[in-house]
Protein backbone atom coordinates (compact mmCIF):
# COMPACT_ATOMS: atom_id res chain seq x y z
CA UNK A 1 0.00 0.00 0.00
CA UNK A 2 1.49 3.45 -0.91
CA UNK A 3 0.95 6.50 1.16
CA UNK A 4 1.25 10.10 -0.24
CA UNK A 5 3.34 11.29 2.51
CA UNK A 6 4.50 14.45 0.44
CA UNK A 7 1.24 16.18 1.41
CA UNK A 8 1.74 15.34 5.02
CA UNK A 9 4.88 17.39 5.31
CA UNK A 10 5.47 20.63 6.23
CA UNK A 11 8.08 22.58 3.38
CA UNK A 12 9.63 24.90 5.55
CA UNK A 13 10.89 22.18 8.16
CA UNK A 14 11.62 20.15 4.96
CA UNK A 15 13.83 22.81 3.88
CA UNK A 16 15.38 23.92 7.03
CA UNK A 17 16.78 20.44 7.47
CA UNK A 18 18.24 20.06 3.91
CA UNK A 19 20.29 22.93 3.90
CA UNK A 20 21.19 22.02 7.22
CA UNK A 21 22.46 18.52 5.99
CA UNK A 22 24.31 20.67 3.06
CA UNK A 23 25.79 23.34 4.47
CA UNK A 24 26.54 22.23 8.30
CA UNK A 25 28.30 25.30 8.92
CA UNK A 26 25.86 27.93 7.09
CA UNK A 27 24.54 28.50 3.62
CA UNK A 28 27.65 30.13 1.25
CA UNK A 29 28.07 31.75 -2.30
CA UNK A 30 29.41 28.21 -4.27
CA UNK A 31 31.74 30.71 -6.48
CA UNK A 32 33.48 33.37 -4.07
CA UNK A 33 31.81 31.12 -0.22
CA UNK A 34 30.55 34.42 0.75
CA UNK A 35 28.42 33.86 3.80
CA UNK A 36 27.24 37.49 4.92
CA UNK A 37 25.09 39.70 3.16
CA UNK A 38 23.46 37.28 0.85
CA UNK A 39 20.40 39.04 -0.71
CA UNK A 40 17.26 37.36 -1.46
CA UNK A 41 16.96 37.38 -5.66
CA UNK A 42 13.73 35.38 -6.52
CA UNK A 43 10.78 34.36 -4.11
CA UNK A 44 8.49 32.11 -6.88
CA UNK A 45 9.76 28.66 -5.00
CA UNK A 46 9.19 29.47 -1.61
CA UNK A 47 10.67 28.09 0.67
CA UNK A 48 13.52 27.61 -1.72
CA UNK A 49 14.60 31.00 -1.99
CA UNK A 50 17.20 32.35 -5.03
CA UNK A 51 20.24 34.33 -3.26
CA UNK A 52 22.34 36.94 -4.87
CA UNK A 53 26.00 37.19 -3.51
CA UNK A 54 26.68 40.80 -2.93
CA UNK A 55 30.62 40.57 -3.70
CA UNK A 56 30.47 38.24 -6.80
CA UNK A 57 27.10 38.41 -7.84
CA UNK A 58 26.44 35.07 -8.68
CA UNK A 59 22.49 33.87 -8.32
CA UNK A 60 22.23 30.88 -6.26
CA UNK A 61 19.93 28.12 -4.15
CA UNK A 62 20.34 26.06 -1.36
CA UNK A 63 20.59 23.10 -4.07
CA UNK A 64 23.59 24.87 -6.80
CA UNK A 65 26.11 22.78 -7.14
CA UNK A 66 24.91 19.80 -4.82
CA UNK A 67 23.37 16.67 -6.33
CA UNK A 68 20.14 18.05 -6.00
CA UNK A 69 20.65 20.91 -8.58
CA UNK A 70 18.53 21.28 -11.08
CA UNK A 71 15.80 18.37 -9.71
CA UNK A 72 13.00 21.16 -9.12
CA UNK A 73 11.04 19.20 -6.70
CA UNK A 74 9.32 20.37 -3.16
CA UNK A 75 11.71 19.90 -0.63
CA UNK A 76 9.22 18.02 1.30
CA UNK A 77 9.46 15.72 -2.20
CA UNK A 78 13.47 15.64 -1.48
CA UNK A 79 13.00 14.52 1.99
CA UNK A 80 10.94 11.56 0.97
CA UNK A 81 13.59 10.98 -1.76
CA UNK A 82 16.31 10.72 0.64
CA UNK A 83 14.82 8.68 2.76
CA UNK A 84 13.00 5.92 0.61
CA UNK A 85 16.74 5.92 -1.15
CA UNK A 86 18.51 5.29 2.83
CA UNK A 87 15.68 2.93 3.46
CA UNK A 88 16.32 0.86 0.07
CA UNK A 89 12.62 1.37 -1.09
CA UNK A 90 11.99 0.46 -4.99
CA UNK A 91 12.18 3.54 -7.18
CA UNK A 92 8.83 2.11 -8.25
CA UNK A 93 7.40 2.60 -5.24
CA UNK A 94 8.93 5.93 -4.80
CA UNK A 95 7.26 7.07 -8.09
CA UNK A 96 4.74 5.97 -7.36
CA UNK A 97 4.36 7.45 -4.18
CA UNK A 98 5.16 11.17 -5.13
CA UNK A 99 3.42 10.75 -8.72
CA UNK A 100 6.31 11.13 -10.45
CA UNK A 101 8.71 9.60 -13.39
CA UNK A 102 10.81 6.79 -12.62
CA UNK A 103 13.07 7.18 -14.40
CA UNK A 104 14.03 10.70 -13.81
CA UNK A 105 13.91 9.30 -10.21
CA UNK A 106 16.33 6.38 -11.02
CA UNK A 107 18.52 9.19 -12.82
CA UNK A 108 18.56 11.10 -9.04
CA UNK A 109 18.91 7.71 -7.48
CA UNK A 110 21.88 7.37 -9.35
CA UNK A 111 23.64 10.54 -8.87
CA UNK A 112 23.48 10.22 -5.16
CA UNK A 113 25.00 6.86 -5.41
CA UNK A 114 27.97 7.52 -7.39
CA UNK A 115 28.14 11.27 -4.77
CA UNK A 116 28.04 8.71 -1.77
CA UNK A 117 30.53 6.37 -3.29
CA UNK A 118 33.14 9.22 -3.50
CA UNK A 119 32.96 9.77 0.13
CA UNK A 120 33.85 6.28 0.95
CA UNK A 121 37.01 5.56 3.20
CA UNK A 122 39.65 4.97 0.43
CA UNK A 123 41.28 2.20 3.42
CA UNK A 124 39.76 -0.55 4.06
CA UNK A 125 38.49 -1.32 7.67
CA UNK A 126 41.55 -1.67 10.46
CA UNK A 127 39.82 -4.78 12.16
CA UNK A 128 40.84 -8.08 10.57
CA UNK A 129 37.47 -9.43 10.70
CA UNK A 130 34.07 -7.55 10.56
CA UNK A 131 30.17 -9.41 11.27
CA UNK A 132 28.27 -9.33 8.79
CA UNK A 133 25.22 -10.58 11.15
CA UNK A 134 25.15 -8.32 14.10
CA UNK A 135 21.76 -8.24 13.79
CA UNK A 136 21.45 -11.56 14.34
CA UNK A 137 23.65 -11.93 16.80
CA UNK A 138 21.51 -14.17 19.56
CA UNK A 139 19.62 -15.98 16.89
CA UNK A 140 22.02 -19.21 17.65
CA UNK A 141 21.15 -18.94 21.33
CA UNK A 142 18.87 -21.06 22.98
CA UNK A 143 16.38 -20.42 26.01
CA UNK A 144 16.78 -22.46 29.38
CA UNK A 145 14.22 -24.99 28.83
CA UNK A 146 10.44 -24.04 30.46
CA UNK A 147 9.64 -25.13 33.73
CA UNK A 148 6.93 -27.48 33.64
CA UNK A 149 3.20 -27.23 35.71
CA UNK A 150 3.23 -28.76 38.72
Amino acid sequence: MDFPLGDLLDEQVCYDWLVGRLYPRGLACPQCGRKRGLGVHRRHRAPVLDYQCPRCGAVFNAFTGTALAGTHRRPSELVLILRGIARGEPTARLARELGCSRRHLLDLRHRLHHLAERFLPARPLADGAAEADEMYQNAGEKRPTAQRPR
